[in-house]
């Protein structure tokens, strides 16, 4: 398993000499190498083709050097061992060797539906073959591997940069732990850079101390399954591979890690080539991600077979869904917004029984303002949230939260199938003394989540959270836009419509001090 520190010290070249592993100032230099490299391309047109170029090929590698670490325990164990990529496609055939094809020869194999390959003979093309791998006797790694390339492609004009990229990565350990956790950061890092070079085209960014506070009070178990329909480039499975990571306590709990807890939802292709190789890099070594959408199927056909113990997801709002998917939904709940069809997928994915642990089975989603105080199909979902559900928490959020991806004010619910809701306990979260809000350059920290965390188990009211009964929600139409009583309400909190009648009040008395300022005025003249 490639999350136990691999037991060599040292690694093998393309030579069969010894090469010392990358500590971990120079892994971050290597990767900037590499895409200083790419800049010189002029097929490639800024970050949105620099990452996903370096994702692929930091794929092949990475499952080269798992597959000869298997090789290895296989022959061990003296036991049967099957390549998901076999000879001449593997990295060690065609990339391993600094001194091997390159220039338009590269650009050939690996681009061209049937190619000279390395060594001689013709057959398909790198990608060609890729594509084509399917399933073998329940062994779903080639699907994997078949579905992430039929969703990429290599822009690099120049075969020669393209060399010197693959030399580059040849020169990072996927079998080292340290290096892993090390490449981890870099690329998580990259991601954000990603979305920033995107702009309002980019992926929706979830900020990972919102990320990591979810799946804290959320708390999945091993032996709980946990779902992101809504994976993206894998931030909530990453987070909660890692909370699962510290329950581990014997090769049948990691066998189960590996093979039954973490599965995601993503019908994108660059997101969902982004996501694999996120959690390949964090530990999961075949990621169980379904690249279709998930709101693909009927909900009344979901039965307990389909259903999760955790739902962890942001699930794109704003969004609109064509109207084939809006009639996998019942009559009265149809709409094309995205966010309200996931939320109803949410809560029909969510087990019904007790799961694994002992404990009810349980979701924390992100949501924007407008779902708090929306009316008719909104409002007929939020009915069902507090009638069916246990909604025990709504966090709201400040401003910038997710900035600079979206303006939009969020809120994290948290709900659970062990009742219907009696009431819901609302917790404001403060911005840091003298902020308006939160930028890019001085974003949200983890830390500032610890009074909520401390908060979380006592649930006493204060100047931060108070509590509403269901009741009371339910008579008024399921508007969940409340207030913290304690403090004074700004216009940004307000519902448009609460909005309107405040700046119109406000018009009409700033008018009727104009007259009055004009009437003295008059007088004195």
């Amino acid at each position: 398993m490639i999350c136990k520190p691999y037991s060599m010290p040292r690694h093998k070249n393309a030579n069969g000499g010894q090469a010392p592993l990358t500590p971990s100032q120079p892994l971050g230099t290597l990767i900037k190498s590499a895409r200083q490299i790419m800049r010189k391309d002029k097929g490639l047109n800024g970050d949105l083709d620099r990452l996903p170029l370096l994702t692929w090929i930091m794929f092949l590698k990475f499952l080269d050097d798992l597959e000869q670490q298997r090789e290895e325990e296989a022959q061990l164990g003296r036991k049967k061992f099957r390549l998901a990529i076999e000879h001449p496609y593997r990295w060690r055939d065609w990339a391993a060797n600094p001194q091997g094809i390159t220039g338009d020869e590269l650009l050939s194999f690996i681009n061209q539906d049937e190619s000279r390959l390395p060594g001689g003979g013709r057959g398909a093309g790198l990608f060609a073959h890729l594509r084509s791998l399917a399933s073998v006797d329940g062994d779903d790694r080639r699907e994997v591997i078949a579905t992430v390339f039929r969703g990429v492609d290599n822009r690099m004009k120049s075969g020669y940069l393209l060399r010197d990229v693959i030399n580059k990565v040849a020169a990072i350990h996927f079998t080292s732990s340290e290096e892993l956790h090390t490449l981890g950061a870099l690329y998580e890092s990259m991601l954000r850079e990603m979305r920033d070079a995107a702009g309002d085209s980019g992926e929706f960014y979830t900020p990972r101390p919102v990320v990591r506070f979810m799946v804290d009070v959320t708390d999945p178990q091993l032996g709980e399954t946990v779902l992101d329909p809504a994976s993206g480039t894998g931030g909530f499975l990453v987070e909660a591979y890692n909370h699962l990571s510290t329950q581990v306590k014997t090769v049948a709990d990691r066998k189960q890690l590996q093979s039954e807890s973490i599965v995601g939802c993503e019908p994108k292709q660059l997101p969902y080539l982004l996501g694999q190789m996120n959690l390949l890099l964090h530990g999961l070594d075949a990621p169980q991600i379904d690249p279709g959408n998930a709101l693909r199927f009927k909900l009344s056909e979901i039965g307990e077979k389909d259903r999760v113990d955790v739902v962890l997801t942001n699930p794109p709002f704003g969004g609109e869904e064509e109207k084939g998917v809006q009639g996998n939904f019942p009559e009265d709940r149809q709409t094309a917004e995205t966010a309200l069809l996931f939320l109803q997928l949410i809560m029909r994915k969510l087990r019904r029984q007790s799961t694994p642990s002992g404990r009810a089975a349980r979701a924390a989603v992100v949501v924007p303002d407008g779902f708090l105080f929306g009316d008719g199909v909104c409002a007929r979902i939020k009915e069902e949230l507090l009638k069916e559900f246990n909604l025990h928490t709504i966090v709201r959020l400040p401003n910038g939260v997710f900035s600079p991806y979206t303006p939009i004010r969020t809120n994290l619910l948290f709900f659970d199938r062990s009742r219907p809701t009696n009431e819901v306990w609302y917790y404001e979260h403060p911005l840091p003394d003298g902020r308006k809000g939160y930028t890019k350059t001085l974003p949200l920290q983890f830390d500032e989540f610890r009074t909520c965390l401390e908060w979380w188990e006592s649930r006493l009211e204060n100047d931060r959270a108070w509590k509403v009964p269901a009741s009371e929600l339910l008579a008024s139409g399921c508007n969940l836009d409340r207030k913290n009583p304690r403090s004074r309400i700004g216009f940004e909190h307000l519902p448009p419509e609460q909005l309107a009648e405040t700046i119109l009040s406000k018009e009409l008395q700033i008018s009727a001090l104009m007259r009055e300022i004009q009437d003295v005025l008059g007088s004195r003249a």
